[in-house]
């Protein structure tokens, strides 16, 4: 199978940009990225995008990105999976190079959300679940999910809200320090745990943002210091009643098993890790999922620090969906754009010790699409 390489990657800052169009944060991000590389011959490009139509009454943007960057008449392609279409999207540029079909891809994630009003940008993400269903009709949403789950770990575990206020606290911190992220206010976890109730008992902070922004990579079959070691999809329920396990999200953790046996590596050796914390609590149960703690015990790795930075485990040191924004096209290719800094020992929050193995994982729905990338440096 031919090996994928990373070549260029390209960011825009994110956070609420009312002068910028999708277009421009979109190209910005793709020629940020195509520069870095050289400016190569591109074969194809996928764009990583969730709501582009529904609220921005934007499609098309792959001929867009071909077009306005000169690329030729090649294939190109919007990729959606809820809020796990950038991973998807790398995803297929990496096996359309594997299958020997194409030597350069261009993938790029985008998202304007800042511009409509939550109700409507709500309703468009609840898109996202399986709306025909008694879960929607009785009003479930992302927060509710995701807080059902943070109740059923405090009575399943030792655990506390004060143990995913430090998972916001740690990303906060993280974020300061990157000058691309959405937050970069300090925060104190008084103020975490004192801030306004979204839905009990996740608040404010323990919830991702609206977000504008763009990001993009650009991977070749021809060598580069950064190797795409192994990229792996799976799906799972798109409801909670069809959930063996309350604390489990069946599709992080075959997303995983399937990356690390590819990869032929296994959690522990691991350096660097970006997870998909579109909430505090997803966060917690993702670091339990993908092996690297043991099942109802992340908890205590978050009050050890051992996820912080300087920890044995960093997680989300680009401040993570959190604090760094979550423009939901754009998030997963924003993971691998972290991680390939990381790797070159250029990132802002740089791990000591020069990492060497990093993983990222993008979710998508409740847990309807899980994506694991790991790279390596070469």
């Amino acid at each position: 199978m031919t090996n994928v390489y990373v070549h260029g990657v390209g960011m825009t800052q994110f956070g609420t940009f009312v002068d910028r169009t999708m277009k421009d944060l979109l190209l910005d991000a793709c020629i940020q990225a195509l520069k870095e590389a050289g400016n190569p011959k591109v074969d194809a490009v996928y764009v990583g995008n969730f709501m582009g139509g529904s609220i921005y009454n934007q499609e098309i943007l792959g001929a867009i990105v071909a077009n306005e960057l000169g690329l030729g008449f090649i294939p190109t392609a919007k990729v959606e999976g809820a809020c796990a279409s950038g991973g998807i999207a790398v995803r297929q540029g990496v096996i359309g190079i594997q299958s020997g079909e194409y030597e350069t891809v261009l993938v790029a994630g985008v998202e304007k959300m800042k511009h409509a009003s939550t109700a409507d940008v709500t309703q468009a993400i609840n898109a996202a679940m399986d709306n025909d269903s008694n879960e929607k009709r009785a009003g479930l949403t992302f927060p509710g999910f995701f807080g059902v789950l943070a109740n059923r770990y405090f009575y399943e575990t030792d655990a506390s809200k004060k143990h995913l206020a430090l998972v916001a606290l740690k990303n906060r911190e993280n974020a300061i320090h990157n000058p691309l992220a959405q937050f970069r206010k300090p925060a104190t976890l008084e103020e975490i745990m004192e801030a306004r109730m979204i839905t009990n008992p996740l608040g404010l902070f323990d919830c991702s943002p609206m977000t504008d922004g763009a990001a993009a990579i650009v991977l070749s079959s021809k060598k580069s210091p950064v190797h795409v070691r192994a990229s792996a999809q799976s799906s799972g329920p798109t409801q909670m009643q069809d959930a063996d396990d309350l604390l489990s999200i069946p599709a992080i953790k075959e997303s995983g098993r399937l990356a690390y046996e590819k990869a032929g590596v296994g959690p522990e050796d691991i350096d660097v890790v970006e997870i998909h914390d579109c909430f505090s609590m997803t966060e917690m149960l993702a670091i339990e999922e993908l092996g690297f703690f043991r099942k109802r015990e992340g908890w205590r790795a978050v009050e050890e620090g051992r996820t912080k930075v300087t920890g044995d485990k960093p997680v989300n040191t680009s401040g993570g969906l959190l604090s760094r924004g979550h423009p939901i096209g754009a998030t997963g290719i924003s993971q691998l754009y972290q991680l390939v800094h990381q790797l070159r020992g250029t990132a802002p929050n740089q791990v000591e010790g020069n990492p060497r193995l990093a993983l990222s994982q993008n979710l998508g729905g409740t847990g309807s699409y899980s994506v694991v990338h790991i790279l390596e440096r070469v």
